[in-house]
C-alpha cells in the first residue's frame, strides 16, 4: 500500500508539492508540478493499487456560501494556535465547478469516505492542525510566505519542520526520512536557500509529506485521529481528518519582548547552520586525526551540528525559573558535538589527556564522577568544551601544523567532546530514547527510575571486569610472547591479494604487548596499517621486527615525544621505526599523506624542534 500527500495548489498556476510513502513509512517520491495532467502522471503509478491519498485541499464543497461545518468544528479546536483553516464555498472562483481535489480524486477512482474500509481512499487533511498535534505546539510554525515574514524567520522554521519530521521516525507508526537521498536533497534545498522563492519550493513538499504521514495514520492508527465533519451530513458536507489535539495542550502567548529576541537567535543559528556544518566535519576529522595519530583505541568517533529544533528547546530552556541563556547563539557550547566511545573506562582518561593536550579547554565535566559523587549510579560521560589554540583565521594554530586536516571553519568555535565507554553509551542511549518517547505512564516511573539505576550500576562493574579481563590478558601477553621485545613463538606471516609478505596483525600485537608492556592496546585496523608499513621495509617476520628495533632505546625516544598520555602500542612503534630510520621511513608510499606531520615528529626525536 502507498500513503500519497497532496499539497493542491486551488488554482492550477501555483505549483502543487506531492510525497509518497510506502507501507513501512519510507519516503519514496516527492514533486513539484502544476497541471492536473501532471500530477496524474507522478502519482499514476502508486494509486493504481491500494493507497490512502491525503489533499490539502477541500475535498467536498456542498455549500454555497459561508463555511462548511468540518472548518467551523476544526476552527474551535486549532484557531488558538493559529491553525485556523480559511472558509471555503462554491462561490468563490475556485470552487464554483467544483473543488479540484474532487475531480482528482474520481479520476483515479478513490472513496471520498474517511471513514470508509476501502483499499483505495481519499481523504482531506490540513498541514498546519497536523503538525500542531503531531509535534505539541503552541503555534503554528512560520514557514510559509507572507509580506511581514523574513526570510531568515522562514528559513529557519522551515528547518525546524524537518528536524520535527525526522523525529517522526521514534513514533509509534515510523516516517523513515533519514539517508533517503529525496529528503536529503530536499532538506539541502532548505539549508542552501538564498530566497524566499528556492524555499517555496520546499515548502509544498513538505507540507505534503506532512499530509502523507497523516494518510498512513488513516490506514494503520485512526485511533489517534479526529474527523470534523457536518453532524447531520457527515462525509458529505466536507470533512477534515487530523491527528487528535493532544488532552492538555495549551496555545503559547503571544511572543514577548525576550522571545522576540530568542527567535531572532534562532533565526541567525539556522542562517550559520551551513557553516557549523562544515565546522562540524573539520572537528570530526580532526579529533579522529588526533587520536589516531596518538594510537588511541577508541570504538568510535561521530559529530553532530546541533539542530535548529534542538537549538530552539535549549534556547528557551529555563533554570531556576530564569532563561539558561542570555546570549544563546554565544553561550551555547554544544552547537558542534563530537562523541568519542571507547572499550574501556581507562580509555575515556587517556582521550581527555590527548584532547587536552593539541586543544584550549574551556571546561571539563566528569558526569559519572559527579554522579557517583552524589551518591547514585546513572548517566556516565566526560564532557570537554575545547577550542583550537590561538584564535584568528589567518593565525596558524599549533595543530594544523603536525595534523593534515582542515581546520579554518573551526577557529572561534567551540566543540563539546563526549567521552563515555561503549556500555555507557549503550545505557545512555537506551535510557534517552525511553524517556523521549515518553511511553511511561506516571505511576511506572519511580520503579524505571530504579531500574535504570540498578542497570547503571551493574555496567558500572562490567566496564571494571573488561578492564580487569584486558591488564590480565596484556600480562598474559608479555609474559609469553614477546619477554623484552624477543619473539618466543612461531610466528604467522600472510600474504594479501597483491601476494606481498605481511606480519599477521595479532602476532604484532602480541610482539608490541612484550616491547612496549605500558602501552595501551590499539585499534586493531591500526595493527593492519604499521605491518603495510613494515612490509615497505621489508620486515615480514617478528624477528626481522626484533633486529630492526634492536638498537633503538624506546624510552629515549618516547621521552624525547614527551606525551602527557600513555602513547598507544602502535603509536609507539611508529616513533621508534621514525627515530630507527629517519627520512627513509617519511619517504615510504604508506606514509604518503603523513609527511608534514612525520617531518615534524622527526624534528622533535632530533632536538630541531
Amino acid at each position: 500500500m502507498h500513503f500519497i500527500g497532496v499539497d493542491l495548489a486551488w488554482g492550477e498556476r501555483r505549483p502543487t508539492g506531492i510525497a509518497v510513502l510506502d507501507e513501512r513509512g519510507r519516503l519514496l517520491h516527492t514533486a513539484s508540478v502544476t497541471p492536473d495532467e501532471a500530477i496524474s502522471a507522478e502519482v499514476a503509478p502508486y494509486v493504481a493499487g491500494p493507497c490512502v491519498v491525503a489533499f490539502d485541499a477541500p475535498l467536498i464543497v456542498p455549500n454555497e456560501t459561508g463555511t462548511r461545518p468540518a472548518e467551523t468544528a476544526l476552527n474551535k479546536d486549532f484557531r488558538a494556535f493559529e491553525a485556523g483553516t480559511h472558509p471555503t464555498n462554491r462561490s468563490k472562483p475556485e470552487f464554483a465547478d467544483g473543488p479540484r481535489a474532487e475531480r482528482l480524486a474520481k479520476a483515479w477512482r478513490l472513496v471520498l469516505d474517511p471513514q470508509s474500509s476501502g483499499r483505495r481512499r481519499a481523504v482531506e487533511v490540513y498541514p498546519h492542525a497536523a503538525t500542531v498535534a503531531l509535534f505539541r505546539l503552541g503555534r503554528t510554525l512560520k514557514y510559509k510566505q507572507k509580506r511581514d515574514r523574513t526570510f531568515a524567520q522562514m528559513r529557519s522554521e522551515m528547518l525546524r519542520l524537518t528536524e520535527e519530521l525526522e523525529k517522526l521516525a521514534r513514533a509509534r507508526t515510523p516516517l523513515l526520512l533519514a539517508r533517503r537521498p529525496v529528503w536529503e536533497n530536499l532538506v539541502a534545498t532548505v539549508e542552501q536557500a538564498q530566497r524566499k522563492s528556492e524555499l517555496r519550493l520546499a515548502e509544498d513538499q513538505l507540507d505534503a509529506i506532512v499530509c502523507a504521514y497523516v494518510a498512513m495514520l488513516v490506514e494503520l492508527e485512526p485511533e489517534r485521529l479526529t474527523t470534523y465533519a457536518d453532524p447531520e451530513t457527515g462525509w458529505r458536507g466536507g470533512a477534515i481528518v487530523t491527528p487528535t489535539l493532544p488532552e492538555g495542550l495549551q496555545p503559547a502567548p503571544r511572543p514577548s519582548r525576550v522571545e522576540r529576541a530568542r527567535n531572532k537567535a534562532v533565526e541567525a543559528y539556522a542562517a550559520r547552520l551551513p557553516s557549523t556544518q562544515t565546522a562540524t566535519e573539520q572537528a570530526l576529522a580532526l579529533v579522529t586525526a588526533v587520536l589516531d595519530d596518538a594510537g588511541i583505541n577508541y570504538l568510535s568517533i561521530t559529530a553532530r551540528a546541533k539542530n535548529v529544533a534542538s537549538f530552539a528547546a535549549k534556547a528557551a530552556s529555563l533554570e531556576e525559573g530564569q532563561l539558561r541563556y542570555a546570549d544563546p547563539l554565544a553561550e551555547m557550547a554544544d552547537q558542534i558535538g563530537v562523541r568519542v566511545v571507547t572499550y574501556l573506562a581507562s580509555d575515556v582518561e587517556a582521550v581527555a589527556d590527548v584532547l587536552g593536550d593539541e586543544f584550549v579547554v574551556l571546561g571539563d565535566r566528569d558526569k559519572g564522577l559527579e554522579t557517583a559523587r552524589a551518591g547514585r549510579w546513572g548517566y556516565s560521560s566526560r564532557h570537554l568544551d575545547l577550542t583550537l589554540p590561538g584564535g584568528d583565521v589567518d593565525e596558524p594554530d599549533e595543530i594544523s601544523g603536525s595534523v593534515p586536516v582542515a581546520t579554518e571553519a573551526l577557529h572561534g568555535r567551540i566543540v563539546e567532546i563526549q567521552i563515555r565507554t561503549a556500555l555507557q553509551h549503550a545505557w545512555a542511549e537506551f535510557e534517552h530514547d525511553i524517556r523521549y518517547k515518553g511511553e511511561v505512564p506516571p505511576e511506572h516511573a519511580s520503579e524505571l527510575d530504579r531500574r535504570f539505576t540498578l542497570a547503571a550500576g551493574l555496567l558500572e562493574l562490567a566496564d571494571r571486569e573488561f578492564s580487569t579481563i584486558r591488564d590480565q590478558l596484556r600480562g598474559n601477553q608479555v609474559r609469553s610472547g614477546a619477554a623484552n621485545g624477543v619473539w618466543m613463538q612461531p610466528a604467522t606471516v600472510i600474504r594479501p591479494t597483491n601476494d606481498a609478505p605481511r606480519l599477521a596483525a595479532g602476532d604484532l600485537a602480541a610482539y608490541l604487548a612484550g616491547r612496549y608492556p605500558g602501552a595501551g592496546w590499539s585499534r586493531t585496523d591500526h595493527y593492519e596499517w604499521v605491518a603495510g608499513l613494515l612490509a615497505e621495509l621489508d620486515i615480514t617476520t617478528p624477528v626481522e621486527l626484533a633486529d630492526a628495533m634492536a638498537e633503538v632505546d624506546s624510552d629515549t625516544v618516547n621521552a624525547a615525544m614527551a606525551y602527557r598520555y600513555p602513547a598507544g602500542a602502535v603509536r609507539r612503534l611508529d616513533d621508534d621505526l621514525l627515530a630507527a630510520y629517519g627520512e627513509q621511513y617519511v619517504a615510504l608510499p604508506g606514509n604518503g599523506d603523513r609527511v608534514p606531520l612525520l617531518t615534524s615528529r622527526l624534528a622533535k626525536l632530533r632536538g630541531e624542534a
